[in-house]
């Protein structure tokens, strides 16, 4: 087997965090030829790739509040994601389904993008962002907030509570918050925001992951083909069908009774003398 079979076997077994993973290392990856700048040693995504600040532009491209958080401007960048991405949602997998884990990545990188365009929109910045990071945050977020005790095994540190190495990262954002990347900062809080709301909300009965999964269902059934009902032939007999025999109800008396019935009205119209006596000699033998 080689490489990419083996990279297709595990697509195919591993779960959806998995998969995550895989578009965005796979989305990366195809970026590098297309939006790397050799000669500056950066990337340089366009405007209908990354988010823009500008409320005006992020408006004629929408897909953007949701490509920007699959795509990343560094090795460095991407590595960290996805090693954080694969930690918490392995844990998050744990405790609620496949459908709330694409629910929730999806729609707190929509809230943080809007969150990003406010800021920037108010504070009269412009830039563009790209990167997992704010779903990922909000995923760690809503973790800690439905299980803040659980113990996780740490390498070099061992059994930690969960909360502290949530409480660790956070701090860790803060005490980089700069202004040449204030605009991922703002994003980085806000989707830890809105996992610490999704899970709130989904205590207490409301599953915001249905806004999400119900419109991808919908879009799926929409491109489906609908399932033909099978043609059933039906054969018709044209003869026409012969009309049933019907059986006559009139009983056929018996000779001998009909002999008998006679001779009993002859008796009672002229008296027994009026018989022969071969009617006489009849009507005894067929009394006995």
């Amino acid at each position: 087997m080689n490489i990419f079979d083996d990279l297709k076997s595990r697509y195919r077994l591993g779960n959806v965090a998995l998969h995550f993973i895989f578009w965005n290392v796979g989305i990366f990856l195809i970026s590098i030829p297309l939006f790397y700048q050799f000669k500056l040693g950066q990337f340089a995504f366009p405007d209908w790739i990354a988010l823009s600040s500008d409320p005006l532009v992020s408006l004629r491209s929408p897909w953007t509040y949701i490509s920007y958080a699959f795509f990343h401007d560094g090795i460095g960048h991407l590595f960290f994601n996805m090693i954080v991405l694969h930690f918490c949602s392995q844990m998050f997998l744990t405790f609620f389904t496949t459908k709330q884990f694409v629910g929730l990545y999806v729609l707190s990188a929509l809230f943080s993008g809007i969150v990003f365009v406010l800021s920037y929109y108010f504070m009269q910045y412009n830039s563009l962002i790209v990167g997992a990071s704010a779903a990922i945050y909000a995923i760690l977020v809503a973790t800690t907030t439905y299980q803040p005790l659980m113990e996780v095994q740490l390498l070099l540190f061992g059994r930690v509570k969960l909360w502290y190495i949530t409480a660790f990262v956070l701090l860790l954002d803060v005490l980089q918050f700069r202004i040449e990347n204030m605009g991922g900062h703002i994003s980085h809080f806000a989707g830890a925001f809105f996992g610490f709301l999704f899970i709130k909300l989904l205590v207490n009965g409301y599953d915001l992951s249905k806004l999400v999964t119900g419109s991808i269902d919908f879009i799926t059934q929409l491109f489906q083909k609908k399932n033909k009902t099978p043609f059933k032939k039906v054969h018709v007999n044209y003869h026409k069908k012969e009309a049933p025999r019907t059986t006559s109800k009139i009983i056929t008396k018996d000779k001998t009774q009909q002999q008998i019935d006679e001779i009993l009205d002859k008796i009672s119209q002229s008296g027994y003398d009026c018989l022969t006596s071969e009617e006489k000699e009849f009507l005894f033998k067929a009394g006995k």
